[in-house]
């Protein structure tokens, strides 16, 4: 059994209600690892540090990692840093800070973990001594309702470079658990507790279920003298010179492929046949090179209604390559104009006559569409992410209303097709992919004949809501390679 199957069944068998609570420490318990030095590389890439606070910075890493001292003075030297920057400012910050690095630092495997205390009923809750622009972003995309964090002193929407309250490290952590505790009638005796590391130990005693998670070498001894069952979260591969070796034969590959159909759209006179043969010959090849296994269920569905308008939830690059795999002839896509300069894109794009919208100008956007249209009616398919953009975490994002336009214009049906875990695979804006099992549910076509304009926000929301409940109802627990 592994550790995720482990713990899942450990919660199943814990009792109902909110009356227990699983306490999550943060940095390297849920995300892979510290929140506080990807701020601090986004402030050192901004220039936004001064000689003084990174020499001071580095002094006092050095008195935590090496010495056993406690992070109270780094934390000082952090937070005092800030004084006289608006609240607002840093917030802002935090939430770009998430969409760009912190997201992809979340364990997949924290996410079912999380599911599985809120089918419980558990009342969920992170406990860091990290601050509530590094907590507060994730805790939203998780569904987790209560942070204990350190709290910025602020007057009148302003840091004053102190701290409000205590900092939530070691005792700190463990005393606020306490008074949530004691504030929300919660039962400590069968609560949870998850944390990595030694200093938050006095942490893990608090509950009656201790459950060190992805735990220090320290953690682990100290776990083992007072008999807490250890466990460690999926951390999936990184990407190292296999990795790239082996995304640069998927792009190969992906050129070969795309330089058959090429070929085979100048011999025949057709873009059309040069683009289903790009299709199905290179996003094969790309991803057996790249090592990503598409487990597909409902792959019928791929073909009882054709033409259709296929949507896709948009996590990554690698969308490309699945829908190319998955549909493989007589399609084409719309995508947002600035995809028209990637290079992993564009020339599939031109084959495939990609229709190009700038989300911005809603005069192009409709003129654009009407080709697409045709399209449709022509007999060919449409692939189309209604979510308009990427998402950064397996979040399904609200639904714009172009694609149903576009089906109920050329009276074709819809058909979802739901990518579970593209984003661990490749992440948003990366170069380099992981390989790995990919995931998709493909569910039946939805017949548009009966839909108006009237009620088409009522439609718009069903589908997005089978989204939702496709990626909730999948199991829990993906198998891993090294399983």
């Amino acid at each position: 059994m592994t550790d995720i199957q482990w713990l899942l069944e450990d919660v199943e068998a814990s009792p109902d209600g909110p009356q227990v609570a699983a306490f999550f420490d943060f940095d390297g318990t849920l995300i892979d690892g510290f929140s506080a030095k990807a701020f601090f590389k986004e402030r050192l890439k901004n220039r936004d540090i001064g000689l003084r606070e990174l020499l001071r910075t580095v002094y006092e890493s050095a008195s935590v990692e090496r010495r056993g001292q406690d992070i109270s003075k780094l934390m000082d030297v952090a937070i005092g840093a800030l004084a006289g920057r608006p609240l607002d400012e840093i917030n802002e910050i935090g939430e770009e800070l998430f969409r760009k690095k912190i997201a992809g630092m979340i364990y997949p495997d924290a996410r079912a973990l999380l599911a599985a205390h809120v089918e419980k009923g558990h009342t969920l809750v992170i406990a860091s001594s990290a601050t509530p622009p590094q907590i507060e972003p994730a805790a939203r995309e998780l569904g987790v309702p209560y942070v204990l964090a350190t709290r910025f002193e602020v007057s009148d929407g302003t840091l004053t470079g102190r701290i409000d309250g205590d900092i939530r490290w070691g005792p700190g952590k463990a005393a606020a658990v306490t008074e949530f505790a004691a504030e929300h009638e919660i039962d400590l005796a069968e609560s949870f507790a998850y944390a990595n590391g030694t200093e938050d130990l006095e942490f893990l005693a608090a509950v009656g279920r201790p459950r060190p998670l992805n735990p220090e070498e320290g953690l682990t001894i100290l776990a083992e003298e007072r008999g807490w069952p250890t466990n460690k979260l999926f951390r999936p591969k990184q990407i190292g010179p296999t990795e790239v070796v082996r995304s640069a034969l998927a792009y190969g590959s992906l050129g070969f492929g795309f330089g058959v159909g090429a070929v085979t759209a100048a011999v025949n006179g057709s873009r059309r046949s040069g683009a289903n043969l790009a299709a199905a010959v290179g996003s094969d090849l790309a991803l057996a090179a790249g090592g990503i296994q598409l487990n597909v269920i409902g792959q019928e569905n791929l073909w009882a209604a054709r033409p259709a308008v296929f949507l896709f939830n948009h996590q990554s690059q690698l969308d490309v390559l699945i829908l190319g795999a998955l549909l493989r002839q007589d399609f084409t896509g719309v995508a947002k104009i600035q995809a028209s300069h990637d290079p992993l894109f564009a020339p599939i794009g031109y084959l495939a006559d990609v229709a190009y919208v700038d989300r911005g100008n809603t005069t192009q956007a409709r003129q654009a569409l009407a080709p697409v249209v045709a399209a449709l009616k022509g007999g060919r398919s449409i692939a189309i992410s209604p979510e308009g953009t990427r998402s950064v975490t397996e979040r399904i994002l609200p639904f714009k209303k172009g694609a149903f336009h576009m089906a109920m214009q050329a009276g074709v049906p819809i058909v979802p097709i739901v990518v579970r875990n593209a984003g661990e695979l490749m992440r948003p804006n990366a170069l380099f992919m992981a390989p790995g099992r990919l995931d998709v549910r493909v569910l039946e076509p939805i017949s548009t004949d009966d839909w108006t304009v009237d009620d088409l926000e009522e439609r718009v929301a069903e589908v997005r809501q089978l989204y939702i409940e496709a990626m909730s109802s999948w199991p829990r627990y993906i198998p891993h390679d090294d399983d």
